[in-house]
């Protein structure tokens, strides 16, 4: 909004509503002196002339003006009604306080001028002195409305000049010229400082307008992060902070239950029809979820195909809503021409009797989802007594890592990540696999979370270490080997330098080995992980961020950690088919570019995304439409293909 005072008055570019109102409360404690000034110096005149002037002069006049000034005066002394103000209603206001000042003056002027046809040299003096002091006065009680102080003086000095002229002795007009010229020099000091109150008070308008769009922008960053971007649900970090507030000091009254929801046959599903269409089935099942929501009902997101729920209510409240859930999310699906159907398995745990902690309440919650899919799949069980005396089955994953044969239980997949330029293989992306004789293939995050539980983490991320640097001869020197560290592993300093001594052993060239973190390995530690970091880069690894974007990057990280690498977290994918998602896709890739960070997208599942990734300009890409994690041999082999592909297009 922009303002300028040349001729006193508001010059808007927006509706100016803020300015008018500062205005005119300013002017609601100014104006009640003048008409003060004015009754007090119309008695006095009117005082010294009640022997010489008829009573109609002395009496009646300045009585009815007096009598007028008091009511206007108690006018502007009423509150001020700001919610009731439009920019269009103020300027009508401004308008009638300056023909109002016209009439006023004029009225008083027109008197004081009658008056001084009687009396000798003192009391035309007086009526001089009067219109003195008048005009000045109301000049520096109209400083924030130029318009009228300046009407009334010419008005009133006008009709002074013009009956001194026709009285015509050279006191009068020499007096005349004098209180004109001192009444123009005062407002042009009253338009100058008009002009700095509105310089003023638009940089106040602006700042406050700055501060509210910060705030906004600040509230709208907050439910952000606590959303998750592809089903809108709350995510993993609400759910959290969310369970904690409840579990404050005096915050929860009555009984509430928190479960924990994992869909069945997603994974298929996903596999055989793609990410793309995976993700198109969790945004409806997420707005099926979210139509269940209430005051009494939360669902959120937890990651991947789980989602968690807060009921206000006993364990049968809870079963009820988890059982609608269910019905919910198995009826059919339309993914382009194909229908599926998912089913859910569900575990439920209740406040305070399966818990008192968030972190107790999930772990039970999560214990009876477990329960629920090896042997209710499709149900909600609830968390009992009975399942309290099983919770500690993790003892059998403990178990079987702990006497597990690494070498021959543990293998490497890798997926490949290419130049979106010439479609050359840059990098592989080494994911560690268990299958257990006795539990069966277990999730890699099972297996890391097992072994920072019985505290085997280092020799687990060793032994995986030393697979990858066995097997990085297979690979073209060209390609860079990408290798995931845990929060034990980057908080660890004795595995910090276990990985360093392995990498010069190995002889591995400078930025062969890039090391991939995501930031939730980071958040209890942060000057530790950054340190951890460093000594990493220094022995020539590269630092990827992995997952950017789901809710717990943030920008800070990008500065405080050396990095090297950005990789977008493949939710955002999905984003590259919609022109605002691809505005927002290029407004991260350029950050890191101004950082200058490489920057990776995961999740690439169809031959358009990896156009428009291309197009947006992202320099690497990965994902199931460009290889799916295999052996080395058959990643050995694409990398080979892809080159041969590079080499017959130019």
């Amino acid at each position: 909004m922009a303002f300028e005072a040349k001729t006193g008055n508001i010059k808007e570019t927006g509706d100016g509503a803020d300015i008018l109102l500062a205005q005119l409360a300013l002017l609601h404690r100014q104006v009640p002196p003048l008409y003060a000034l004015l009754s007090v110096n119309a008695a006095a005149l009117a005082f010294t002339h009640r022997d010489i002037a008829p009573a109609l002069l002395t009496l009646f006049i300045p009585a009815m003006l007096i009598l007028a000034s008091m009511l206007r005066m108690i006018r502007w002394m009423l509150p001020l009604d700001r919610e009731l103000l439009s920019a269009a209603r103020l300027r009508a206001r401004m308008r009638r306080v300056t023909l109002v000042g016209a009439v006023f003056s004029l009225g008083y002027v027109s008197w004081a001028l009658m008056l001084d046809q009687y009396g000798g040299p003192y009391e035309q003096s007086h009526v001089a002195i009067f219109v003195a002091v008048t005009i000045l006065g109301c000049i520096f009680c109209l400083t924030h409305l130029p318009s009228a102080a300046r009407l009334i003086t010419i008005t009133v000095v006008g009709s002074f000049l013009a009956h001194s002229f026709w009285i015509g002795t050279e006191l009068r007009i020499a007096i005349a010229i004098n209180i004109a010229l001192v009444a123009s020099v005062i407002l042009k000091v009253v338009k100058d400082s008009f002009s700095s109150f509105l310089d003023l008070e638009a940089s106040k308008v602006a700042l406050s307008k700055e501060r509210r769009q910060a705030q906004a922008l600040s509230e709208e960053n907050a439910r952000l992060a606590h959303t998750d971007p592809l089903t809108m649900l709350p995510n993993r970090r609400y759910f959290f902070a969310h369970l904690e507030k409840m579990l404050a000091s005096g915050a929860v009254e009555g009984e509430f239950c928190v479960g924990v929801l994992d869909l069945d046959r997603f994974k298929p599903i996903n596999d055989s029809y793609g990410h793309a269409q995976g993700d198109k089935l969790l945004q409806t099942l997420g707005e099926r979820m979210r139509a269940l929501c209430n005051s009494d009902v939360q669902v959120v997101r937890l990651g991947g195909d789980e989602f968690g729920l807060i009921v206000n209510g006993d364990l049968d409240a809870a079963g009820r809503v988890g059982d609608e859930l269910c019905r919910q999310i198995h009826k059919p699906v339309q993914l382009g021409d194909t229908t599926v159907s998912v089913g859910s398995s569900g575990g439920i745990a209740s406040f305070p009797e399966a818990g008192r902690t968030a972190h107790d309440l999930f772990d039970r919650a999560d214990f009876a989802l477990y329960h629920a899919k090896k042997h209710k799949r499709g149900k909600f069980v609830k968390f009992s007594a009975d399942l309290e005396d099983m919770i500690r089955s993790d003892l059998a994953l403990d178990a079987a890592l702990q006497s597990a044969d690494l070498a021959q239980e543990l293998s490497m997949a890798f997926q490949p990540i290419i130049s979106t330029v010439d479609q050359k293989v840059v990098a592989c992306e080494a994911l560690a696999r268990w299958t257990s004789p006795k539990l069966g293939v277990i999730a890699p995050e099972k297996l890391i979370a097992t072994a920072e539980r019985i505290g085997i983490a280092q020799s687990l991320t060793l032994a995986l270490f030393d697979r990858v640097l066995a097997l990085s001869d297979r690979l073209p020197p060209s390609v860079w080997l990408s290798f995931n560290l845990s929060a034990a592993d980057i908080g660890d300093s004795g595995t910090v330098t276990a990985l360093i001594d392995r990498m010069r052993k190995a002889g591995m060239a400078r930025g062969r080995i890039a090391f991939e973190i995501t930031e939730t390995s980071l958040i209890i530690d942060m000057s530790n992980a950054r340190v951890s970091l460093e000594r990493l880069r220094a022995a020539g690894a590269t630092i990827a961020l992995d997952d950017f974007g789901t809710g717990y990057s943030s920008l800070s990280s990008l500065h405080q950690l050396p990095l090297d690498i950005v990789k977008i977290d493949r939710s955002f994918a999905a984003r590259l088919d919609d022109p605002s998602g691809r505005r927002l896709l290029d407004s991260i890739r350029n950050l890191a570019l101004s950082l200058s960070l490489q920057c990776v997208i995961e999740g690439i599942e169809t031959e358009g995304q990896m156009t428009n990734a291309t197009l947006t300009g992202f320099q690497f890409a990965q994902g199931y439409f460009i290889a799916k994690p295999d052996t080395i041999d058959a990643a050995s082999e694409f990398c080979v293909v892809r080159e041969h592909a590079a080499a017959d297009a130019a």
